[in-house]
C-alpha cells in the first residue's frame, strides 16, 4: 500500500511538472517583417490564440461564432500561410491583404460570409521572468538586509548601478514584494524582469542589390576624442564580418557569459553591425574613425530580458560608447531599465532604439523612454512600412530593408531594427566628418528622415 501511494504521488508530481512546463512555454512569435512564425502552444483555445495573432500582426480578424479549436502545436520559422494551417488545423481560413490599411483574416467552419465575430486586439498580459524583480536602491542601502526583509535571494547584482535581481519563492510572493518595495524609502525603482521580443531573423537571398559589402577605410581613432564616436551595439553576438570590416569592431562584451558561436547563418547582431557600417560609409564618404562595441545581451535562446539589457547599457557605457543602439524591444516599460538608460543619456550619450514591428501606435520600450530616439521603418521613400509601428513616441523613419553579407552569402533583414541601426550609423558617420554637436546632428536627421503620416 505504501509503495502504491508513493507511485501515485510520483505520477501526480510528474504530471504537474509537465503541466507547469507546458504552461510556462506557451508562446507564439510572429515576425511580420520577415514573414516567419514560431510557436510552442499547448491546449490554447481558439479565441485567445487569434487575439494574440491580431495583436502581433495588426490584422483585422473575423471568426465564425461557433468555430472552436484547442491548439496544441510546436514549430519554428514557418511562413505565415504554413503557420496558419498548423495553428488552425481543420478550420477554414481566408487571408485578404489590403493595399491601404490592415489586412483581413477570416476563420470559419462553413462559409466565409459567416465569419462575423471580430477578434479584439487588446494588449497581451505582460511577459516577465517568473518570480523575479529588478530593483535599484539608494546609495548606502544594505541590499542583503533588504532582500532578507522581503524573503528574496539576490541572483544578480551590479553594485555600480545599485541594481539587483531578486528572486522569490513563488509568484504570489513576488507580486506582494513588488507593492511593498514600491513604498520602501530605500528603493529608487523596482519592476518585474520583463522578457523582450525576439529579434527578426535575417533571410538569405540569392541576389542582393548594390555593390556588395561596404567599402570603408578606418581612420586611426584617438581615445577620448569626441569626434570619434563609439556605437554600443546592444544585441545578439556579432560574428567575424570579413571583407576588411572587423577592424571597426572593438573587443566584444557579453553580459550573459560565454555563448557558443553561431555558424552557418548570420546573427541579428552581425546584420545590425553591417547595416551600421553601410550607413557610416554613406555618411562619411568611405572613411571613418567610428567603431562599434558589440555587447551581447542574448543567451543561447532568441529572447532577452530587461535585466540583461540594463546590464548591456552599462557595459557599453563602461566600454566608452558615446552612441547606443538597441534594435530590440517589447511592450512592457521597465522603470529600472528606464533609470539606467536615462542615467546614460545624462552623461551626453545618445540612444537609438527600434519602434517595433506590430504595427500599432502603442509605445514600444526602450524606444519610448523619454529622450531615446525611437526609429520606425520606411517601406518606400516617404511611405511607412506596412509592418512598422508609429505613434507620438516615434522620432524618425529610415529605410527598413538592409542587405548584408557574411562571407560570400547575402542576407536581407527587414524591420525597425535595421532602421534603428541605420540611424545610429548615419549619426556617428556624420559626426566623424564635421565633429558637429549632437544638438545639431539630431535635428538635421529628424528633418531629413521625417515620420510619414499614417
Amino acid at each position: 500500500m505504501r509503495r502504491a501511494k508513493i507511485f501515485l504521488l510520483m505520477t501526480w508530481l510528474l504530471g504537474l511538472a509537465a503541466t507547469s512546463r507546458a504552461a510556462a512555454s506557451d508562446s507564439i512569435v510572429w515576425h511580420t517583417a520577415t514573414d516567419r512564425v514560431s510557436a510552442d502552444v499547448h491546449g490554447e483555445p481558439l479565441f485567445p490564440l487569434l487575439e494574440d495573432i491580431a495583436h502581433q500582426t495588426g490584422w483585422h480578424i473575423f471568426v465564425e461564432p461557433d468555430a472552436a479549436r484547442t491548439v496544441d502545436v510546436k514549430f519554428s520559422n514557418l511562413s505565415s500561410g504554413d503557420a496558419l494551417r498548423k495553428l488552425l488545423g481543420n478550420l477554414n481560413f481566408s487571408f485578404v491583404p489590403q493595399t491601404n490599411g490592415p489586412d483581413f483574416l477570416y476563420v470559419f467552419t462553413t462559409v466565409i460570409q459567416n465569419a462575423t465575430r471580430p477578434v479584439t486586439t487588446t494588449k497581451k498580459k505582460a511577459k516577465h521572468t517568473a518570480n523575479q524583480l529588478m530593483v535599484r536602491v539608494k546609495p548606502g542601502t544594505d541590499i542583503d538586509a533588504l532582500a532578507k526583509k522581503y524573503g528574496a535571494k539576490i541572483v544578480g547584482r551590479n553594485d555600480k548601478l545599485h541594481m539587483y535581481l531578486l528572486e522569490f519563492d513563488d509568484q504570489a510572493s513576488t507580486d506582494a514584494a513588488l507593492t511593498q518595495l514600491q513604498n520602501d524609502s530605500s528603493v529608487e525603482s523596482v519592476d518585474y524582469n520583463y522578457i523582450m521580443d525576439p529579434p527578426g531573423a535575417p533571410q538569405s537571398v540569392a541576389n542582393a542589390p548594390g555593390g556588395g559589402p561596404p567599402k570603408l577605410t578606418l581612420d586611426a581613432p584617438t581615445d577620448n576624442d569626441p569626434c570619434n564616436p563609439v556605437i554600443g551595439l546592444i544585441d545578439t553576438q556579432v560574428q567575424t564580418l570579413g571583407n576588411g570590416l572587423d577592424q571597426f569592431l572593438m573587443k566584444p562584451v557579453s553580459v550573459v557569459g560565454n555563448v557558443a558561436p553561431v555558424t552557418g547563418t548570420i546573427t541579428h547582431g552581425s546584420a545590425m553591425a553591417s547595416t551600421m557600417l553601410n550607413a557610416i560609409s554613406q555618411a562619411s564618404g568611405g572613411h571613418s574613425s567610428t567603431r562599434i562595441l558589440p555587447v551581447n545581451v542574448y543567451d543561447s535562446g532568441d529572447s532577452t530580458t530587461s535585466w540583461n539589457v540594463a546590464l548591456g547599457v552599462q557595459a557599453a557605457v563602461d566600454g566608452g560608447a558615446t552612441v547606443l543602439n538597441m534594435s530590440l524591444g517589447g511592450t512592457d516599460n521597465s522603470s529600472v531599465l528606464a533609470d539606467v538608460v536615462q542615467q546614460a543619456m545624462a552623461q551626453g550619450i545618445i540612444v537609438f532604439a527600434s519602434a517595433g514591428n506590430t504595427p500599432v501606435a502603442t509605445p514600444t520600450y526602450p524606444a519610448a523612454i523619454p529622450g531615446v530616439n525611437a526609429i520606425t521603418a520606411l517601406g518606400a521613400p516617404g511611405q511607412l512600412a506596412s509592418y512598422a509601428n508609429y505613434g507620438s513616441f516615434v522620432e524618425m523613419a529610415l529605410p527598413g530593408t538592409s542587405f548584408v553579407y557574411l562571407g560570400d552569402q547575402a542576407y536581407e533583414v527587414q524591420g525597425t531594427s535595421p532602421a534603428s541601426a541605420y540611424a545610429s550609423g548615419i549619426a556617428a558617420g556624420t559626426k566623424t566628418v564635421n565633429c558637429a554637436g549632437w544638438s545639431q546632428i539630431l535635428p538635421a536627421m529628424a528633418q531629413k528622415f521625417p515620420v510619414p503620416a499614417k
